[in-house]
């Protein structure tokens, strides 16, 4: 069953995106959670320019990726899991957990180094918040987040099975939990113990930056508790918090152009953690 599914990465990575996305675009359209002000055409068609650029620019910047380079270190007996007869039984939650908790740590990163916030703030500042912002990431932060996949691959040794099934729910849930979708509020509050949902990360993307500086998980809204970077609600309401930064807040910096050279324009202040705020 894991020789079927390693052999078939690329045909079940493009129908499960497909399948999900028109899932959450449909939910967007007939329950949305907060009202729509932009046009969907300007902000999708620059938002998914941008995953075309992505995926193009990984795949000619590496021979294989994170399954592939998975696949080569079980080969060449690389990292703590390959060292050792562990059963897959137990690799793969370890291995679920690990990735999970390297993908939070370098999200903080790209928080807290202003040299990487530059890449990463055009993630955040996409002006309203649904299935594409999951989607929204600058070329070069996807490149270095390959690059970080792999030292993590090479040190932790990871199933290749589990590395597939990291990937596909990563790109799962940060589809859904930057969608503009309403879950209501009872359920919402069984489900964040379990899933980061789309009222728990809006929170990540309002406009202060205590608030954008919290809440960092994509899958597991746990590290998030344990590490003190949890923050329950916006503190201006999800339907009244304004989305984004406070730099590159017309709709002409939503162009594909424009998210391209955005790392090189303007100041990298006010929001990385634990600097003085200058958002100018």
């Amino acid at each position: 069953m894991a020789e079927l599914l390693l052999a078939n990465e690329s045909l079940i990575r493009i129908t499960s995106f497909l399948v999900i996305f028109g899932a959450l675009a449909a939910w967007e359209a007939t329950v949305p959670r907060r009202q729509r002000e932009l046009s969907r055409l300007l902000r999708w068609s620059n938002n998914l320019g941008l995953v075309l650029i992505d995926r193009v620019l990984l795949h000619l910047s590496f021979p294989v990726l994170a399954v592939g380079f998975a696949l080569l270190a079980e080969t060449r007996g690389w990292g703590l899991l390959n060292s050792f007869d562990v059963p897959l039984a137990l690799a793969l939650p370890v291995s679920l957990l690990a990735l999970d908790l390297a993908i939070y740590l370098q999200h903080v990163l790209f928080h807290a180094v202003p040299a990487l916030w530059r890449l990463h703030r055009v993630h955040h500042a996409d002006l309203e918040f649904d299935v594409t912002t999951g989607l929204r990431f600058h070329p070069i932060e996807i490149l270095l987040s390959m690059g970080i996949k792999f030292a993590v691959i090479a040190v932790l040794g990871p199933p290749a099975i589990a590395v597939l099934v990291f990937e596909g729910l990563l790109n799962a849930t940060s589809m859904f939990n930057h969608s503009n979708v309403r879950i209501p509020l009872g359920l919402d509050r069984i489900l964040r113990w379990i899933v980061v949902t789309p009222d728990m990360h809006r929170v990540h993307h309002s406009i202060h930056a205590n608030e954008t500086n919290s809440n960092f998980g994509f899958n597991l809204p746990w590290w998030d508790r344990l590490l003190g970077t949890y923050r329950a609600q916006p503190r201006d309401g999800h339907e009244g918090m304004t989305i984004g930064i406070e730099q590159f807040r017309t709709p002409r910096e939503l162009w594909l152009d424009r998210l391209l050279i955005q790392p090189l324009r303007g100041p990298a202040s006010g929001y990385p953690i634990n600097r003085e705020t200058d958002p100018k």
